[in-house]
């Protein structure tokens, strides 16, 4: 049997292919990400013309041009108007913040339970905070003594106390050299700062519980400081544990 025509007309591997005209972009949006991960694009790569890539799929400029505005979105492109050598469409390293916006929004709206957020956070930051130890800078730590110092100034507002709370969480994710920890970090404490910033607004004892949380980001930072990996998660469980027994208004009525 003669497999030669079968040969040629097959597929070669991460091929652009043609998209029927009846589909939408979001089928223009799906052979640019197959693309991205065969691996024939990556970060730094120009996309071909708008005109040239509605050729290529066989689609319109405006289903080429509602991809591109999607994958904007998503932090996977960047797009420059223009004629120079700077213009174009270029595949984006720079996902981070679309990224952290998708999962913010994600955990917001799917609504977890306050104590299944606390478990995952239990979960991440054991291993974020090892990380740290193992990998922290002279520069990270830097970074961790200064927001310390900060959250140290009893006249910021509640709100600022909690987004240095944030940052120093984030911070340390950071400190551990994987992004995507840091990431996630963010992600969740972002989508829960609505209800913490009403829970601090409802509390009685705000200094009392403010100097618990100062207390314990510095017990975390000297377990960081002194490499002392087992000691740090065991101390970053415990500060995110004690902290839902000590806002009993997040938890939901039983």
């Amino acid at each position: 049997m003669d497999h030669g025509n079968d040969q040629a007309t097959a597929e070669a591997p991460g091929a652009w292919r043609t998209i029927p005209r009846a589909k939408t972009y979001e089928l223009v949006v799906d052979r640019i990400e197959a693309q991205i991960m065969s691996g024939n694009l990556r970060v730094g790569d120009r996309l071909p013309a708008e005109r040239d890539l509605a050729s290529m799929l066989e689609v319109s400029r405006s289903a080429v041009r509602e991809a591109i505005r999607v994958l904007e979105a998503r932090g996977v492109l960047t797009s420059t108007v223009g004629n120079g050598p700077d213009s174009g469409t270029v595949i984006s390293g720079s996902s981070s913040d679309a990224l952290n916006r998708l999962l913010r929004l994600h955990v917001a709206l799917t609504n977890f339970p306050i104590d299944q957020v606390v478990e995952a956070r239990v979960m991440l930051e054991r291993w974020s905070v090892r990380l740290a130890v193992a990998n922290a800078s002279a520069a990270d730590l830097a970074v961790l003594r200064k927001l310390l110092a900060e959250m140290d100034d009893k006249s910021i507002s509640r709100a600022a106390f909690n987004d240095l709370d944030t940052a120093f969480h984030v911070a340390i994710a950071d400190a551990s050299g994987n992004r995507l920890v840091a990431d996630l970090t963010g992600a969740m404490r972002e989508a829960v700062r609505h209800s913490l910033l009403a829970a601090f607004s409802e509390t009685a004892e705000w200094e009392k519980l403010a100097d618990g949380f100062r207390s314990e980001h510095h017990a975390i930072y000297e377990c960081i400081a002194s490499g002392d990996g087992s000691r740090a998660s065991d101390t970053v469980e415990a500060h995110i544990r004690d902290f839902l027994g000590r806002m009993p208004v997040l938890l939901p009525p039983r």
